[in-house]
């Protein structure tokens, strides 16, 4: 039909030579494992990735076939976010942080031909390499960490793979459609599951995090991705950076306090993006050891809840907003964003702040319901609760290669995904995640939200970390465990009658854990991506 719109690939070739184009002089800087600072231009970014894509070439890599990494983020993994892409094949970003047996399984299931890995994190390769079925060859990336004598299969350093490569302008022609990216879920129930990402839903979930109302990433920001390149691809923030101009930092393998103060000082770090225990043990940093954050324009909390008490302090103390997110690996991970709208500024300082604790209000193409145990549809009132379900352009349709049927049951026949969260929504359109299914503990018929519990012990003076989980019970059927981690200085001297005093304030005194259910432990066992592995306390329990 005459008069439609031109038919445009939404691919990631077109966001790498934008930024050749727009922002050739925009700088990429990385921490190497020693401690120095790596800098380099968009423009030198470009130049590298097309050699990149012809190394790629001669060693044999195809549409399709898939490319691993196994790195800390870094400016040479962001060259490896967008060549293998832009070649027609798949990035799969390993998570180095899983057990061996499960980094197995994923590397065999997604039949890796190539792994990209660090210097310093050879040693976890090496000790599986034998169990690798169809990886040919290791291309190391050196990052300075100490040369500890490990060799792999194949193994030649990156650099001399891309030194004498032309950098030529040679991208093929690609469906939208095609796969690009690959990450796997953290298998917390069963084996872990693979989501593939097309370039155009990486391309539209860039410009979603990009929009105003959203992560509004621009050309004007200096990012700090202290989430890794390896968890649901760095959250899409190295693909929105490119494509907007942003100055880019990345932190490599020091990510914990002072490290991180360091850069977002010495860098005027705009935006930063993180779990919640990256940014609550700089909170604990920053009381002892002072450094300027006041650079930062929003700091976004993604993975898990971020503790009221937390949001209220960073507001209190250095003037930084917590930004509250919310996603999954099956999100790409972009679905809510805890912004304030228009009628919410001139609420008072308390409910303004009960806003931004929420996960927030749905971005652009995600659209949501919750359901109750029917299927049935429930109100957006901000009480009732059910399974969270989502749909859009960047939300998965199915997982890769399941194992069996049941490996799909997540995905509905009518369309929609899943989440396994139990959520609420207000009249506002902002959503709460109470708890995950799994998580609820059902006590005396009623069910409890291990969430809402954990929140309010973590307001309670000198608890640095806390979390719930459910014991069986003669009496309540499930009673609550809290499991808390006080500050260095409250350690000897915690007072938990005060604090079942406290909790009383919130819950009903049958809801409350006794005294003798309250546990104090160093840490919280944490998954690969930072979050309370529960499974981990209720084995204790």
């Amino acid at each position: 039909m005459n008069g439609l719109m031109m038919n445009y690939p939404l691919t990631i070739d077109r966001i790498l030579v934008r930024a050749k184009q727009n922002f050739p002089e925009q700088e990429i800087v990385s921490r190497l494992a020693d401690g120095s600072l790596h800098r380099y231009t968009y423009g030198e970014f470009y130049t590298r990735t097309l050699k990149l894509m012809q190394a790629l070439r001669k060693l044999g890599v195809k549409p399709g076939d898939r490319v691993a990494t196994f790195a800390w983020n870094s400016y040479r993994h962001m060259e490896l976010y967008f060549a293998v892409p832009a070649l027609g094949a798949v990035l799969h970003t390993l998570n180095i942080r899983l057990f061996p047996e499960q980094l197995v399984y994923i590397v065999n299931h997604a039949e890796d031909e190539l792994i990209f890995c660090d210097k310093s994190l050879m040693k976890p390769l090496a000790d599986l390499e034998p169990q690798f079925k169809t990886v040919k060859k290791f291309i190391v990336m050196d990052d300075l960490a100490p040369d500890a004598g490990i060799q792999l299969k194949g193994m030649t350093d990156y650099e001399a793979l891309i030194a004498n490569e032309s950098a030529v302008e040679d991208f093929p022609s690609l469906d939208e459609n095609t796969a690009a990216g690959m990450c796997y879920t953290s298998g917390t129930t069963g084996e872990p599951k693979g989501v593939l990402y097309s370039h155009r839903s990486i391309f539209l979930h860039a410009m979603g995090i990009s929009m105003s109302d959203s992560l509004a990433v621009s050309g004007r920001d200096v990012i700090l991705p202290v989430v890794p390149m390896f968890h649901v691809m760095s959250w899409g923030i190295p693909f929105a950076a490119c494509m907007t101009g942003a100055k880019m930092i990345y932190p490599g393998n020091q990510l914990i306090g002072k490290p991180i103060a360091d850069l977002i000082e010495q860098e005027k770090v705009t935006l930063a993006a993180g779990v919640p225990t990256i940014w609550n043990v700089l909170l604990q940093h920053l009381r002892k050891d002072k450094a300027d954050i006041s650079s930062i324009r929003a700091m976004v909390v993604g993975g898990s809840a971020a503790p009221l008490a937390m949001i209220e302090a960073y507001q209190k103390e250095h003037g930084v907003q917590i930004l509250h997110a919310w996603g999954m690996t099956e999100t790409s991970p972009l679905g809510t964003v805890a912004n304030l709208k228009h009628k919410m500024h001139s609420w008072s300082a308390a409910d303004q702040l009960k806003q931004r604790a929420k996960q927030g209000a749905f971005v652009p193409l995600v659209e949501a319901r919750i359901v109750d145990d029917a299927g049935n549809p429930l109100p957006w009132n901000g009480s009732d609760s059910g399974e969270l379900q989502v749909k859009g352009p960047w939300i998965a349709a199915s997982y890769y290669k399941p194992e069996n049927k049941e490996a799909n049951a997540s995905f509905t026949a009518d369309g929609w995904f899943g989440t396994g969260d139990v959520a609420r929504i207000d009249e506002h359109g902002y959503m709460e995640i109470t708890d995950r299914k799994k998580d609820l503990i059902k006590t005396r018929g009623e069910w409890l939200s291990s969430v809402e519990m954990e929140n309010a012990a973590m307001a309670f003076p000198g608890i640095a970390e806390a979390a719930v989980v459910g014991r069986p019970d003669d009496v309540r059927g499930e009673a609550a465990v809290l499991f808390i981690v006080p500050l260095p200085e409250k350690k000897d001297d915690l007072d938990l009658k005060e604090l079942h005093t406290f909790l009383g304030e919130k819950f009903a005194h049958w809801q409350i854990p006794k005294t003798s259910d309250i546990r104090i432990i160093d840490a919280i066992p944490k998954t690969s991506v930072g979050k309370f592995d529960k499974k981990v306390l209720r084995k204790q329990v």
